[in-house]
């Protein structure tokens, strides 16, 4: 079967397209016919710098949907050939790839595998962001940074969803400003100047909610920016900087909150918790009520040009790559 590989870490250009053993479903696994792969940072992180890579030579893929090949001994609930999108961790960028059962879930009735590919992983961050971390509430305020991104399009839609009474996001050009309004934002910010942005539009208040992608400057800023009992939810760090910390000292000036939310961790640590967010955060797509905005597309031989385009920082919404049959 095809695959991507990478032999090793560096630039796009150490994709390499190769035919590789099929991988076989072990117990309480699920072997998929893939259809199309979603691509996400983490998957740029992992070739660049060994992000959450086991070892070398690994393909990289988080999220990837298709139809079930074969089932592993002790899987229940699902059947050779059902459309399933499931959270891969890695190997997502192949013909085939093996998922856990538990990460492994049935497609909504009338979803196409192309939307169900970028599910896996922004669908439950988002979901997770607004309620079961932040606990946002009907009549807060919420700030997003990287709000034009994949899970940023989809933050501002729940966050309007769940009655916020502002919903501001963060991004860092123009145009990206201009494509996020349309997903629930009621104001977007440049990140140069987003707090003193953020203080005008409270009338220096701040804001009860921050949910934080950037790390670094960024997160302390965000820090100070909180109203009283306000929450700071970090869920990356893409400004590469050290890891934020957040002392009582901190924290105690506005009785604020520090939380943390990865979802590639309570996949490893908590696999079964991961299946009712997903089911909750995928029927909002399934009811229309939040749109997954996916902006472009490629071959699964072109996977170094997606990587290319997510690294400049000009994308918007969801990639994928198209592997096989969506039928």
């Amino acid at each position: 079967m095809r695959a991507v590989v990478v032999d090793e870490l560096g630039g796009p250009e150490v994709l390499a397209l190769r035919d590789v053993p099929e991988p076989e479903p072990g117990p309480g696994e699920v072997a998929i016919d893939v259809a199309y792969v979603g691509v996400n940072f983490a998957d740029v992180t992992g070739r660049a710098s060994g992000y959450l890579v086991a070892s070398l030579p690994f393909v990289p893929g988080m999220e990837a949907s298709g139809h079930v090949r074969a089932l592993g001994e002790g899987v229940t609930g699902l059947a050779v050939g059902q459309p399933v999108t499931a959270m891969t961790m890695a190997g997502g960028y192949a013909d085939v790839v093996v998922a856990q059962a538990p990460l492994t879930y049935a497609v909504p009735d009338g979803m196409d595998l192309r939307t169900a590919a970028a599910l896996p992983i922004v669908l439950p961050t988002a979901h997770a962001l607004v309620h079961e971390t932040a606990r946002l509430g009907a009549g807060e305020s919420v700030l997003v940074h990287g709000a034009a991104g994949g899970v940023g399009t989809v933050v501002g839609q729940i966050a309007r969803h769940a009655e916020a009474a502002a919903v501001y996001g963060v991004v860092s050009t123009p145009d990206k400003a201009r494509y996020a309004l349309d997903f629930g934002y009621d104001e977007v910010f440049l990140a140069a100047d987003f707090d003193a942005r953020a203080r005008a539009a409270t009338d220096g208040r701040g804001v009860d909610v921050v949910l934080d992608s950037v790390g670094g400057e960024t997160w302390r800023r965000s820090l100070a920016l909180l109203a009283p009992f306000g929450r700071l939810v970090s869920f990356g760090n893409a400004a590469g900087e050290e890891p934020w910390s957040a002392d009582f000292a901190s924290l105690i000036a506005n009785a604020a909150g520090a939380h943390a939310f990865s979802i590639s961790t309570l996949a490893r640590t908590a696999p079964q918790a991961l299946r009712p967010l997903a089911e909750r955060s995928f029927a909002l797509v399934a009811a229309d009520e939040v749109e997954m905005p996916i902006t472009a597309e490629f071959d699964l031989q072109d996977a170094a040009e997606a990587h290319v385009l997510l690294e400049s920082r000009a994308s918007t919404g969801k990639i994928v790559l198209r592997v096989g049959s969506p039928q």
